[in-house]
């Protein structure tokens, strides 16, 4: 009977997980990762549980996830956010940042349990930042270019001392987004905020 309880807790746990994935619109790859699902059950998830309900409807993304690291330097409010998100990997576990800023994967025990880590950081951070631009694809994206490809880099700012992203490939001058914002002339562009006003 322990066997039994055991064995539905697991599959309990991992169709929760995929629900709450495709909640946050991660395409079938990363579902099926997780979850050890066939692409077919995610598909018959999605159909049973949100297709035809527009209180849940979510929109379903087709083909490879986002990969481009220019993404998350393309301006300094994606830059900022972006060095949120990679403090929230690592306070969750999926990351751990050595004390020369390198960012090195996590040791998880099973799939399902870093998917559960990988939606409790992008859940926090959608938290405090519901107007993002980066959506969980991109999240994914970019815990895979800081621990695994290196295409970013965390450094820390010569001005102010915070950590912040970075593309392996640019010369910045170490300023963080929000010192290298400050320097700049007071001029507000068309319909955009002054970031010293806030969001």
């Amino acid at each position: 009977m322990r066997i039994t309880d055991d064995r539905y807790a697991g599959e309990r746990e991992r169709l929760d997980l995929a629900l709450r994935l495709i909640r946050l619109q991660a395409r079938t790859h990363i579902i099926t990762f997780c979850t050890g699902f066939s692409q077919d059950r995610v598909r018959k998830l999605y159909a049973t549980y949100f297709k035809h309900r527009d209180e849940q409807r979510v929109k379903r993304h087709r083909g490879k996830s986002p990969s481009s690291v220019e993404f998350f330097v393309r301006n300094p409010w994606t830059q900022a956010e972006a060095s949120l998100l990679a403090h929230l990997f690592a306070a969750w576990g999926l990351m751990r940042i050595l004390p020369d800023l390198r960012a090195t994967p996590c040791r998880i025990a099973d799939a399902v349990s870093f998917g559960q880590r990988l939606c409790e950081a992008y859940e926090e951070f959608r938290e405090t930042n519901p107007g993002t631009a980066i959506s969980f694809e991109h999240a994914w994206n970019l815990l895979g270019a800081l621990t695994e490809r290196e295409a970013l880099l965390l450094l820390d700012c010569a001005a102010c001392n915070a950590f912040y992203v970075q593309d392996a490939l640019a010369l910045d001058g170490r300023r963080c987004p929000a010192c290298r914002a400050r320097r700049r002339p007071r001029q507000r562009n068309r319909g955009a905020p002054l970031l010293e006003s806030g969001r």
